[in-house]
């Protein structure tokens, strides 16, 4: 009656068709056990309802189910396995075995297969359920097996499917373990909001809105995330229709039509969408693993989808708004012509002698200026010692013979005995203005246009240089040779950044930790979904904000699949990470930052372009700037 296809094209799918068969079997505790990714062992334990012995091994025959009783049913389909080619298509390509029993039988059974061959059937003791042991997967497709991916990339995956069974479904427990050690650990859950805080966390809860409408032809429900939470590319994007997730490009773009306006371009919305519709309006067969799925009038779906999401965008009100309320705000007066008499205060005078100069020969000032020292000859001062013996350095009340008294005040002497000469420390202040100038003072003049452009001379003209592009091509050359010879330079941040990247991405931040710490990248985890940044390459910005929107675009880069040959590969990361860390850092601000960033980027071997191409500086040549006079 259908057309069935293959089902198991990587460890993760077999983890989704026995996962969606504990569920269908009517388990309230779903245990998942992976060694090595799912090369070694996936291990699916529901205490669901079991199997008989002959049922057991009737389940692994193609096209076998227990699900639909008549060809009918297949309008009616609420169940995810119901085709009987899940089983039958494990079993050709690993060795299986499977324990199971009912609730009434008194032994359960275990059943053998491999390569689609019974192997033996015997009595075993089992718990109520089923036990699926599926071991050595494409042990006799070596070319299926060659073509894995790293076991990272694979569990990252076996993630991914695991939290879009477990979101379906919060009424029941999963577990899931890798090589010994628990990944998730979910309880029943009281609501569904809870569901999907124990799976992606707290961070992710708090910036979604609930969504909610019934009409007769769907009723929508679930949660949607605020504009100003929308990241770059893809994550936390998910459809469910009756259960069951499904990928809809069409359904996404009724979303991202609801946020126009509302989120810049290139960023993503979180959402959350339950559908519940009559199954007979639904196709869930048109794909071979059930993702994709067809309604009977997609138009109106996107039109109810979309304005239930614009409606709640607007009942939140996340635009900026006014507070009109002024219950018990105090009046503030009104002033008309009469306003200086409210004015009965004068400005404060500072208590400084704007022409006093502490390097000018004369010594101190006339005692006749409020701001002078007013030292008297005879009186007692601060230095007065109370003797004037042959051992006193000369220090008395009249100051004894190292100041003289003169008719214009007091005249600085050489003092005895101390072998030094006070003249050299009265210069004219002008050279003094210049002390720490010259050793900050740019090579050539330089000029910051709002932080985005530097302008120098050049010998035919005026130079722009554009920032972002400059550091861009500044950080390629650093990293290519990072990534070329493993030299690197860390900026340490002064307080650690705790980014949470969830359980799925912690496996990048696995696999590819070599290669971030040859760029620079001093990142460590904490916990199962969480890194810490301890530090950044020289040149990124290490302020907790840009932080975090690094490590979202770091994902962005780790993701993509780098497949290609080693030098290209290579050149090519270093142009993402470069254009990252450009993006990113601080903007240049005074001469001396615009000074260093000209003279790294005349010591490149290409200072005109970046590695993508674009252009980096212009010469506007004098004779274009005589023309505009």
């Amino acid at each position: 009656m259908i057309a069935a296809g293959e089902v198991v094209q990587r460890p993760a799918s077999v983890v989704k068709e026995l996962m969606e068969n504990a569920v269908d079997a009517g388990a309230d505790q779903v245990t998942v056990v992976i060694q090595d990714a799912g090369r070694t062992l996936i291990q699916v334990i529901d205490n669901g309802c079991g199997m008989s012995p002959d049922q057991a091994v009737l389940c692994f025959e193609r096209h076998a189910t227990s699900k639909l009783q008549t060809a009918e049913d297949l309008q009616n389909i609420m169940t995810f396995g119901f085709r009987g080619e899940a089983l039958a298509s494990i079993a050709a390509v690993a060795e299986v075995t499977l324990k199971t029993r009912r609730e009434d039988d008194e032994v359960g059974c275990q059943v053998e297969f491999a390569d689609s061959q019974h192997l033996a059937t015997s009595e075993t003791a089992a718990p109520r359920g089923a036990n699926f042991s599926v071991r050595n997967l494409f042990y006799n497709v070596p070319a299926r097996r060659k073509f894995l991916k790293s076991d990272n990339v694979e569990f990252k995956h076996i993630v991914t499917e695991f939290i879009r069974v477990a979101m379906t479904r919060p009424d029941i427990g999963f577990t899931l373990t890798h090589n010994g050690k628990d990944v998730y650990v979910l309880r029943p859950a009281k609501s569904l909001k809870f569901r999907v805080q124990d799976l992606l966390g707290a961070n992710v809860v708090k910036d979604v809105v609930d969504i909610q409408t019934e009409t007769s032809v769907v009723s929508i429900y679930g949660f949607v995330g605020r504009p100003e939470s929308s990241k770059k590319g893809l994550g936390n994007q998910y459809f469910f229709v009756n259960g069951r997730y499904f990928r809809s490009p069409y359904l996404h773009k009724a979303v991202m039509k609801a946020y126009e306006n509302l989120i810049p371009d290139g960023v993503t919305p979180a959402y959350f969408i339950y559908l519940n519709i009559d199954p007979q309006s639904v196709d869930v067969n048109i794909h071979p693993t059930k993702t994709e799925i067809k309604f009977e009038d997609d138009s109106v779906i996107f039109q109810i989808l979309y304005a239930c999401i614009k409606e709640t965008l607007g009942k939140n009100s996340f635009g900026e708004s006014i507070d009109f309320d002024r219950e018990g705000v105090p009046d503030i007066p009104a002033f008309g012509k009469s306003f200086d008499e409210f004015r009965g205060f004068d400005e404060p005078k500072l208590g400084v002698d704007p022409t006093y100069n502490p390097f000018d020969n004369d010594g101190f000032q006339s005692v006749d200026s409020p701001f002078s020292n007013t030292f008297v000859p005879g009186a007692p001062t601060s230095f007065d010692s109370g003797t004037h013996g042959a051992g006193n350095s000369g220090f008395g009340g009249t100051f004894g013979d190292d100041w003289t008294a003169a008719e214009d005040g007091f005249e600085a002497r050489k003092p005895a005995g101390y072998g030094m000469d006070t003249s050299r420390f009265i210069e004219r202040r002008d050279d003094y203005g210049k002390l720490f100038e010259d050793k900050l003072a740019p090579k050539r003049s330089v000029l910051t246009l709002s932080g985005k452009y530097v302008i120098t001379t050049a010998r035919s003209g005026l130079m722009v240089v554009n920032t972002v592009r400059a550091m861009e091509r500044i950080l390629y050359d650093r990293f290519l040779d990072a990534l070329s010879r493993n030299e690197h330079v860390t900026q340490t941040a002064l307080f650690p950044v705790t980014v949470q990247v969830g359980v799925e991405n912690m496996c990048l931040f696995e696999e590819h930790s070599h290669m971030l710490a040859g760029l620079g990248f001093d990142i460590a985890p904490f916990g199962t979904d969480t890194i810490v940044v301890n530090g950044v390459p020289e040149g990124y910005s290490a302020e907790a904000g840009k932080v975090q929107a690094m490590v979202s675009d770091l994902l962005l880069i780790l993701a993509d699949d780098h497949s290609a040959l080693e030098e290209v590969m290579t050149a090519n990361l270093a142009s993402r990470f470069a254009r990252l860390g450009a993006l990113s850092g601080d903007s240049v601000t005074n001469p001396v930052e615009a000074q260093r960033l000209i003279d790294n980027l005349l010591a490149s071997a290409n200072p005109e372009f970046t590695s993508t191409g674009k252009r980096i500086m212009t010469i506007i040549p004098t004779d274009e700037i005589d023309k505009k006079f």
